[in-house]
C-alpha cells in the first residue's frame, strides 16, 4: 500500500489492556482512538500480545500491581523478541508512580507515560521507532483534558463522559491523588456540548465519571454545580439513561437528591462507596463523614427516590480494625441493605499513610471477616432481588452482559437501576441498545430472570448505531512511515442548554 506521495504505508494493529478503575475504561478508549487516529487497526479479539503495539494502561491501587505489570511484561519479552518492529508501552497510574523503573526492571518496554499526557502515545511510538531508544514522558500536570483527544468508544449505545479528573481528598488508603493530580472540572457547556454530540450519533446512555463526582464544581466556585449539571442533561432530547459514578458521601447534597428524583432520565440507581461502617476506622482513612451521616444519605435518597437501587465499596481489615470496629461495619450494611457491595480485603498501597500505620491486621484474620461480610451481603442482595419479582421492567438491551444467553436462548440487559436482567429472547429482532418490556419471573443474588414471553419492543437509535457499527467495517487506513498524524476531532458543537457555570471526592 503506497500514498500518491510515493511514501509506504503499513497496516499495523494494536491492543490496550486495561487494569483497574472506569477512569482507566474510559482512559483507554482515548488511547485506542489516538491509535486509530495515527492509523493503527485494533488487534483481533483473543491476539494475547500478537500486535504491533501493545499498550498497558495500569493501576496502582492494589499492591500486587506491580507484580502483575511485570509478570504480563515478562511474557511478552520472546514474542517481541520474534517480531520485528513490536513496540510495547506502559501507561496510567503505576507508570505515573514508578516512571525510569519501569525500563529498568523490563528493558524491552518502548514507552512509558504518565496519567497526565496520554495524548502523547503516538508520537511516543515513532520517536522510539526513531531513535532505537526508549521513551519515558511523564508529565506532572494535566497537559489536555481527555475529553478533547479522539476516542473508540467501547459502546455504541452507552458511554462514559468525564466531567472532571484528580481529587482533592487524603484518604489515607488511597494512593489516587498522588497520580491523578487535584481536581479539574470541565466547564459545564463542554460537558453537555459533548453529551449532545454523543446522543446526536446515537447514544442513549451516558455515565458522568470523576474521582469524587458530585465534588463538581469545588473548581468551579459553584456548590450545586453537580445538581445543576443533573438537571441539565435531563432536558437534552434522546437521552434515556443518566448514571454518575462515584460520589462521595461528603458532597452528597440534598439538591443531588432532588435533582435526581425530580430528573425523569437520572436512573434510580446509586453507588456511593462507604469503606467501613466504624467511625473510628472512617476517621483513620480520613474519611470525612461518620456512620451515621452515610445511613442518613441512604434514608434521605430512599424518602425520595424508594425503587433505588444502592450499591457500595467496603474495605475489610484496615489497620487497626478490632473486631468491634468490624461490627459496625456489619451492623451499617444491615441497615443499608445494599443491592450489592464491592467489598475489598485491605491492600497496602505503597506511597501511602496507610501502608505505614500500626495494628496491620493478620491476613487469616482479614480472610476470615471478609468471608463473614460476603455472606451477609449475598443474603442481602438476594433479598432485595426477590422483591424484584413480578415487577414489570424496561430493560436496556446490552452486549456480552450474558455468557450463557447462547445456550439458554435469552437475552441480557440493565433494567433502570441497574439490575442485570436475563429475559427470554423474542420472536422479533432486538438490538443492543434497544428497550424491551419484561416481568421478573426469579431472583438470583446478582441478577433476575423474565421467564415469560417478552412485552414490548422498542426499536431505537441506540440500536441503529449499533447495528451501523457492526455493519462491513470500512477499509484500514494505515500507518504513514514517518510521523503519524495526530488527530483532534473537530470542536463539538455549544451545547443549546446548560447549567449555570463556575462554581469533587
Amino acid at each position: 500500500m503506497s500514498t500518491e506521495s510515493g511514501e509506504a504505508t503499513v497496516v499495523k494493529t494494536y491492543e490496550v489492556r486495561t487494569y483497574g478503575c472506569q477512569m482507566n475504561v474510559h482512559d483507554s478508549e482515548r488511547l485506542s482512538g489516538l491509535l486509530e487516529d495515527a492509523g493503527y487497526v485494533r488487534a483481533p479479539q483473543g491476539s494475547d500480545g500478537d500486535a504491533d503495539v501493545v499498550v498497558f494502561n495500569t493501576c496502582a491501587v492494589r499492591e500486587n500491581a506491580d507484580n502483575k505489570l511485570y509478570g504480563n511484561l515478562g511474557r511478552l519479552a520472546p514474542m517481541k523478541t520474534k517480531r520485528p518492529g513490536m513496540q510495547i508501552a506502559v501507561g496510567g497510574c503505576l507508570a505515573q508512580k514508578d516512571r525510569d523503573t519501569i525500563v529498568d526492571r523490563a528493558p524491552w518496554v518502548d514507552v512509558v507515560f504518565g496519567t497526565h499526557n496520554i495524548g502523547k502515545l503516538p508520537v511516543l511510538l515513532e520517536r522510539a521507532r526513531i531513535q532505537q531508544e526508549a521513551q519515558i514522558e511523564i508529565a506532572e500536570s494535566l497537559e489536555a483534558f481527555p475529553s478533547t483527544l479522539p476516542t473508540r468508544r467501547e459502546s455504541a449505545y452507552a458511554a462514559w463522559v468525564s466531567i472532571s479528573v484528580g481529587c482533592n481528598n487524603t484518604c489515607t488508603f488511597c494512593i489516587v491523588p498522588a497520580l491523578r493530580g487535584k481536581e479539574e472540572d470541565r466547564r459545564p457547556g463542554d460537558i453537555l456540548a459533548e453529551v449532545e454530540a454523543l446522543v446526536a450519533e446515537g447514544v442513549s446512555e451516558i455515565t458522568l465519571l470523576g474521582q469524587n463526582v458530585n465534588a463538581y464544581g469545588s473548581d468551579l466556585g459553584d456548590r450545586e454545580a453537580f445538581s445543576k449539571l443533573l438537571r441539565a442533561c435531563g432536558a437534552i432530547e434522546g437521552l434515556e439513561r443518566v448514571r454518575f459514578t462515584s460520589p462521595h458521601p461528603r458532597d452528597f447534597t440534598d439538591d443531588v437528591i432532588a435533582a435526581m428524583a425530580e430528573t425523569p432520565n437520572v436512573m434510580p440507581q446509586l453507588h456511593m462507596p462507604m469503606q467501613s461502617g466504624s467511625d473510628t476506622i472512617l476517621k483513620a482513612m480520613r474519611r470525612s463523614y461518620r456512620q451515621e451521616r452515610f445511613l442518613g444519605i441512604i434514608e434521605k435518597v430512599r424518602a425520595s427516590i424508594p425503587h433505588a437501587a444502592i450499591s457500595t465499596d467496603i474495605i475489610v481489615g484496615f489497620p487497626g480494625e478490632t473486631e468491634e470496629d468490624f461490627q459496625q461495619t456489619m451492623h451499617a450494611v444491615r441497615e443499608a441493605r445494599f443491592a450489592n457491595a464491592f467489598t475489598f480485603q485491605y491492600s497496602k498501597r505503597p506511597g501511602t499513610p496507610a501502608a505505614d500505620m500500626e495494628g496491620q491486621i493478620p491476613k487469616e484474620v482479614v480472610q476470615e471477616r471478609y468471608m463473614r461480610l460476603v455472606a451477609l451481603q449475598e443474603e442481602i442482595s438476594w433479598d432485595e432481588n426477590k422483591k424484584q419479582v413480578g415487577r414489570t421492567l424496561e430493560v436496556m438491551v446490552a452486549e456480552g452482559e450474558g455468557r450463557k444467553d447462547g445456550a439458554t436462548h435469552r437475552l441480557s440487559g440493565r433494567a433502570p437501576d441497574n439490575r442485570l436482567v436475563h429475559f427470554t429472547k423474542p420472536d422479533e429482532e432486538v438490538r443492543p441498545g434497544d428497550v424491551v418490556t419484561v416481568e421478573i419471573t426469579y431472583a438470583a443474588p446478582h441478577h433476575l430472570l423474565a421467564e415469560g414471553p417478552t412485552g414490548a419492543v422498542r426499536r431505537t437509535r441506540a440500536g441503529d448505531a449499533w447495528e451501523k457499527r457492526n455493519a462491513a467495517p470500512a477499509q484500514p487506513k494505515g500507518v504513514l512511515l514517518g510521523i503519524p498524524t495526530l488527530g483532534v476531532p473537530a470542536p463539538l458543537p455549544v451545547a443549546a442548554s446548560g447549567c449555570a457555570a463556575p462554581s469533587s471526592s
